[in-house]
């Protein structure tokens, strides 16, 4: 049904502890989470609603990551603030790469990561989590935008390998006849053309990556990693906001990037699928992750997936993020196993889900996965 082998997400070389540039946001991480401190981060409208609010929950939970999730976790820390007034979730949006390592160097309580734990982080995760180590949970769906800056164009067709030839600056040109020709009808302007990457350490960039080099190894021969490689785009800018900023004060040029987050003056492309040119869009996306595959020999309750980047499933768009709330398998303070698992309940649940998906324009995980997710959450324990 759906062509072509199956590709993790993760990258096939091993990559051994944390950079030093993840210490280094660990770092920032503690002291930017260190001064949020309000009990009422949402102001008088919280607090009014605390002293009407029945619910007894407080405490402070802390996590960091994904800037591709920040939206969504804007609306879910203010939602969930007014299920549990007393309750104050933090979260630092500093990149997938700095909030993994946030999570393993004991910093935080959860991570949130366009991109699953490696092993050698599943095996550091035993440190600050126990035996049993931390567990990926899918939380968020979106598809990651080819965003450009074309004046009067909205929109254009790209395939796996035109995106892999422009990024590997192999095609340097909007009139290349690589364009040209998926774009026959379309009036392309001879003016230079600007890639912009992520400087920092990113789920999307490894998202992004592994489809270039599942869907088009030959113009992208370099292994999936979260890091840009070095001497590729010929600009950079930290964070999905970052990327898109640039391309927005910048005439001829394009990016990758979270979909919620791209400006609406930007075009867009459609991808390539089978015979077909699919519109980025989350039902797109969630089709896309529905044919997706658990990672082997994970434990039980880890639902990092395999996504197959080079599906034919028609209405797929494969250019797809899929990202994870981190968490210990158990921690030993029951204060906050309690909050982690009533927060991440309330992340997967279908109201949790529809306010990302009004927030963020993401895509609502797929029923069979959101039951996963529950069950996953549930498994969550006190260990000594």
């Amino acid at each position: 049904m759906h062509g072509g082998p199956h590709h993790s997400l993760a990258p096939k070389r091993a990559r051994s502890g944390i950079r030093m540039g993840s210490i280094a946001s660990v770092l920032g991480l503690t002291l930017l989470l260190a001064g949020c401190g309000s009990d009422y981060p949402l102001g008088e409208a919280q607090k009014e609603a605390a002293q009407r609010n029945p619910s007894t929950m407080s405490g402070t939970l802390t996590g960091g990551g994904s800037t591709a999730q920040n939206s969504a976790m804007n609306a879910w820390t203010n939602g969930f603030a007014f299920l549990h007034p007393r309750v104050q979730v933090q979260y630092a949006s500093v990149g997938s790469g700095a909030g993994r390592a946030g999570l393993l160097a004991g910093a935080t309580q959860f991570a949130g990561s366009d991109a699953f734990l490696k092993e050698e982080e599943v095996a550091k995760s035993q440190e600050a989590c126990g035996p049993q180590g931390a567990i990926n949970i899918p939380a968020y769906i979106s598809p990651i935008s080819i965003a450009f800056n074309l004046p009067g164009i909205k929109e254009l067709n790209f395939d796996a390998q035109t995106i892999a030839g422009i990024f590997a600056g192999n095609i340097t040109s909007w009139q290349d006849p690589a364009i040209k020709a998926l774009n026959p009808d379309v009036a392309l302007p001879d003016i230079p053309m600007t890639e912009v990457a992520r400087s920092d350490d990113s789920g999307t960039t490894e998202n992004f990556t592994e489809y270039l080099h599942a869907a088009a190894p030959e113009q992208w021969p370099h292994e999936p990693d979260g890091s840009w490689p070095t001497g590729l785009a010929t600009e950079q800018a930290q964070g999905n906001s970052g990327v898109v900023t640039t391309v927005a004060r910048t005439p001829g040029a394009l990016t990758y990037a979270d979909d919620s987050l791209v400006d609406q003056t930007l075009g867009k492309g459609k991808l390539r699928v089978g015979d077909s040119f699919v519109e980025v869009s989350g039902e797109a996306a969630s089709i896309a992750v529905g044919a997706s595959k658990r990672v082997e020999g994970r434990h039980e309750n880890d639902i990092a997936l395999e996504l197959d980047r080079t599906t034919t499933e028609p209405g797929a768009y494969p250019l797809v993020l899929v990202s994870y709330f981190i968490v210990c398998s158990g921690y030993t303070d029951p204060t906050t196993l309690d909050l982690v698992k009533t927060f991440g309940y309330y992340v997967v649940s279908d109201e949790g889900q529809q306010v990302a998906s009004d927030s963020a324009k993401s895509a609502p995980m797929p029923d069979s996965l959101a039951r996963e997710a529950r069950q996953a959450i549930d498994s969550i324990s006190l260990r000594p």
